[in-house]
């Protein structure tokens, strides 16, 4: 009896370090990410460009990133989950030293890309080990807390990244980069079961080394078309890259409105509005409780209610209704984002690590087109622009997650 104990006390011991160490991976990957994102400012002094064109960064850094995320489903699924993702977190850490000598746009720009690389690790894999390693029940919640863990890192990078902006040169700033990086780099490898990853898995099943080349790539490849051969899953990557195509790149654009007239707030200052992210952290947390509760669909309605009325207030154009555009725009995206994440997660029930990858692929690849389709609307009509071109996305949305609603309708009807 005591042993049976033992086994369920470690067992959980062992659920609450891997929960809280992909955590605290998030976090660092998150900070990574979006640092820049607060540093657009100086970014475009320190490196002679415009505004507008230092946002591409984030598309570079996302676009990178997008497609990697495949490429570490593959991997993961044929030597298991740990190993990527502690050599890409030690990697990164050492790649932030490039950012210190990076002597012009163009250098940053390559240095972006290959940390974009990096950066796919965690979210290509975070759910597929929670997948196989917790309970249905944990599960749940684990993903609703590592949504969360992704918000706090992109508040703090984006917040970090003003402070840098506002108080520090380009120098001192990615030295201190590299410093948080890696303490969190340790801190995960610390925290990070050694022993959850015994062998490869893929779908649940090991990976036979008998397969030969051509056999795995074959694997690989009816891996991936499952998922995409999924209306369902189809429609719920779709949903997903829509909404953070407009949402984070809305709070690219916001960011030069707020430090042009009539605001003309101070770098430091146009960064706080990252604090409305915090609704979206809030949010996370409780998606798993909401779906419970509420289902699905209905959360997908009321977010994009959230998203759309969001948008609409900072027409107004005071600091007052801006921020409370962007606090309901940021709750209403977390909603979707956690559906959407526990749905791929749940619905695969093989190759996890590929459908999750797919989805975030789709998610980040929105992120990296966002800006120049967001752009091209700011250039026409600065913020009222982007708020227009972000009501065609949003009905796009509306369409995908309707027929989402209509797939589930039909399926249910066949199961009677």
């Amino acid at each position: 009896m005591q042993a049976v104990l033992d086994t369920i006390i470690d067992s959980k011991q062992r659920d609450t370090r891997l929960m809280w160490a992909l955590c605290v991976a998030s976090v660092v990957v998150y900070i990574n990410l979006y640092l820049m994102q607060g540093m657009l400012p100086l970014i475009a002094e320190h490196f002679a460009v415009s505004g507008s064109q230092a946002t591409l960064i984030l598309s570079v850094t996302s676009f990178s990133l997008a497609f990697s995320l495949l490429i570490y489903a593959v991997v993961s699924d044929r030597i298991g989950r740990h190993t990527p993702i502690v050599v890409s977190l030690w990697l990164l850490a050492l790649s932030n030293l490039l950012l210190i000598w990076a002597g012009d746009f163009n250098a940053l720009v390559y240095v972006r890309f290959l940390q974009g690389v990096l950066l796919a690790a965690v979210p290509a894999i975070a759910m597929a080990y929670f997948k196989e390693q917790l309970s249905p029940s944990t599960m749940l919640k684990a993903a609703g807390i590592y949504i969360m863990a992704n918000s706090i890192g992109g508040i703090v990078g984006r917040l970090l990244g003003g402070v840098m902006s506002q108080f520090l040169s380009w120098q001192e700033s990615m030295w201190l980069l590299f410093l948080v990086t890696l303490a969190g780099v340790a801190l995960t490898s610390y925290l990070l079961p050694s022993g959850a990853d015994a062998q490869a898995v893929s779908g649940g099943q090991t990976t036979s080394p008998t397969l030969s080349k051509r056999a795995r790539l074959l694997q690989d490849f009816y891996g991936f078309s499952h998922h995409l051969t999924d209306p369902q899953m189809r429609l719920a990557y779709a949903i997903g890259g829509i909404t953070f195509m407009m949402m984070v790149n809305q709070f690219s654009f916001i960011q030069l409105h707020l430090m042009a007239a009539p605001y003309e707030w101070s770098r430091f200052q146009a960064t706080l509005i990252f604090l409305c992210y915090s609704s979206g952290t809030v949010a996370s947390y409780f998606t798993a409780k909401w779906l419970a509760k509420f289902g699905q669909h209905k959360l997908y309605q009321w977010s994009w209610c959230l998203m759309l009325l969001g948008s609409l207030l900072t027409l107004f154009d005071t600091p007052v209704t801006i921020s409370l555009g962007f606090l309901m725009t940021a709750c209403g995206f977390f909603l979707t984002h956690s559906c959407c994440n526990s749905f791929v997660a749940m619905r695969a029930s093989r190759d996890r690590a590929k459908a999750t990858s797919l989805y975030l692929c789709c998610y980040y690849l929105g992120a990296a087109l966002g800006g120049p389709y967001l752009m091209l609307f700011w250039h026409k009509a600065e913020w009222q622009g982007v708020v227009m071109g972000s009501l065609t996305l949003l009905a796009l949305i509306a369409l995908s997650i309707a027929r989402l609603r209509y797939h589930q309708t039909q399926m249910s009807r066949v199961a009677l």
